[in-house]
């Protein structure tokens, strides 16, 4: 399946690719419309492919969390700052010592936007929205929104987290979800 939506990908580059360059030839500048708006969009000739791997040793015991389903921050010992996303070194005080806490898992939506133009590395994916949500504890979360309709969302609404695996990637990662009206906290 993977190999089928990287094939559409490619395909789909290769004719952005020819549109881009039946643009050059006619005006003399990489720009095109872009397809929803019209406005006016640079592409850039430079390919960008960017793997890599970094070390998430000392951060394990958030990804573990996420595997039991748990959403973990750290608190500082020192201070007793509250990080999330995790951080095993407190900026506040310079200290490496912290104690794992497990989150709330419902809290109030902050602000949100709906994202319709996408990174390529995202354009698989139909329009979506991130929010951030303040949790009790005073940290705030900044994830992806479950749901497809933008007009339902507004600032001040309860979310919960919920741990979730993301396709087509298949990796695990949390998302907001709004909490109905009525529905009992959890």
């Amino acid at each position: 399946m993977a190999q089928d939506q990287r094939k559409a990908m490619e395909e789909m580059i290769k004719q952005v690719e020819q549109f881009v360059e039946e643009a050059k030839r006619s005006v003399g500048l990489p720009i095109v419309p872009d397809q929803r708006t019209g406005s006016a969009l640079w592409y850039d000739q430079r390919e960008l492919r960017v793997r890599y791997a970094i070390s998430v040793e000392r951060l394990r015991k958030f990804f573990e969390g996420l595997m039991e389903g748990k959403l973990l921050a750290t608190r500082c010992r020192g201070c007793g700052t509250l990080y999330f996303p995790p951080q095993v070194d407190c900026p506040r005080c310079r200290r490496s010592d912290v104690e794992w806490v497990e989150l709330s898992r419902e809290g109030t939506l902050l602000t949100y936007t709906v994202i319709y133009v996408k990174p390529m590395s995202f354009a698989h994916y139909p329009d979506y929205a991130v929010g951030i949500a303040r949790l009790p504890e005073g940290v705030n979360v900044t994830a992806w929104i479950r749901e497809t309709d933008p007009r339902k969302l507004r600032v001040g609404m309860r979310v919960r987290i919920e741990i979730v695996r993301r396709q087509p990637e298949n990796y695990l990662t949390y998302e907001l979800v709004p909490v109905e009206e009525g529905e009992g906290r959890g």
